[in-house]
């Protein structure tokens, strides 16, 4: 009864201090709900079907394999890290109920590994339904990847582009079959500089991570064109903004003044298993097994920027990036 006195005493003495309090939870709240963006509500089985995720030991990669695993498909993990992998995979199996999780050495930053796994795929695995271009590096410093690519461009493209077009046969085979390249928003800042595509004139992080996300965009859009009529579909798509490993280099070269304003904006915004949702729905939504070459953000198809949308660009980054890793 005390404690209740007490209550009622502090409301009728500080009612304008409990009001905003109040305000300020639930604005917090409808914010938080609105920033996690949308759900994939599909319901489909995938049962006797084979998906392979790049990077797919953590964030949503890791989300994304836990759901697809639960619909009953065989799950391939391709990461670099094998140590950090075969944990992700142990406990992708235990939340799934699925132990048909198995792990591939898979390095983006290397046409040799690349090629390595496509060999591995196609020697041991009688289909693949699913390939989910999910692995990707952000706003690093200028690094190169063992073939002199600049590392942004050469891991979240040019390995994808030489992954996918290695297991194409595997694809059209498999059919209907998915490739879905994980871009993002970033895409529209990007330009594809197709006279200084490594950036070594003058490389700043984002511009090349824009850049390297325009490419995932007009990839899709070339696939789609060129996979016409065999049952093979390609769709892009941006996650939203995650709180995921991807940040690791961005976050320590902000000045400490924008950390501590960002930092408690970390509760707004998406966790992995939100920013997987649009992920799984390219995968696995039955409504759009007829579309091909579009872009996908909250699980709803939108309109890529006006860079994303140039096919004769499309198809001029396929040919410098089928010289650059070699393919005829």
């Amino acid at each position: 009864m005390q404690t209740f006195t007490a209550i009622r005493s502090f409301v009728f003495e500080y009612p304008k201090t409990i009001a905003v309090v109040t305000v300020t939870g639930v604005g917090l709240f409808s914010v938080k709900k609105w920033m996690a963006g949308g759900v994939c509500h599909s319901k489909a089985r995938l049962d006797g079907k084979t998906v392979l995720i790049t990077g797919g030991n953590t964030g949503i990669g890791k989300e994304t394999a836990v759901d697809l695993a639960r619909r009953g498909s065989r799950v391939i993990l391709a990461c670099r890290d094998m140590d950090r992998a075969n944990k992700a995979a142990e406990d992708v199996r235990k939340r799934s109920g699925n132990d048909n999780v198995i792990v591939k050495k898979l390095d983006l930053a290397s046409l040799q590994s690349v090629r390595q796994l496509a060999k591995d795929v196609l020697g041991s695995e009688e289909r693949l339904d699913v390939l989910i271009n999910n692995a990707g590096v952000m706003s690093c410093p200028k690094w190169q990847t063992e073939d002199g690519f600049e590392m942004q461009f050469g891991v979240n493209h040019l390995g994808h582009f030489l992954l996918t077009n290695c297991l194409l046969d595997l694809l059209k085979k498999s059919s209907p079959s998915r490739i879905v390249n994980v871009s993002s928003l970033a895409h529209e800042r990007g330009k594809i500089y197709f006279d200084d595509i490594n950036q070594e004139k003058d490389y700043n992080p984002w511009k090349s991570y824009s850049q390297s996300k325009l490419a995932n965009v007009l990839f899709t859009r070339e696939l789609a064109n060129r996979l016409q009529g065999t049952g093979v579909t390609a769709y892009s798509l941006h996650p939203g903004v995650i709180r995921t490993e991807l940040g690791r280099h961005f976050w320590p070269s902000m000045s400490l003044w924008k950390r501590v304003v960002y930092t408690p904006l970390m509760f707004l915004i998406k966790s992995p298993t939100e920013g997987a949702q649009t992920t799984i729905y390219c995968a696995v939504e039955e409504s759009l097994q007829n579309e091909s070459g579009l872009y996908y953000s909250d699980c709803t198809p939108k309109t890529a920027a006006p860079e994303g949308l140039d096919d004769e660009a499309a198809k001029k980054l396929w040919d410098l990036s089928a010289s650059m890793v070699g393919l005829t």
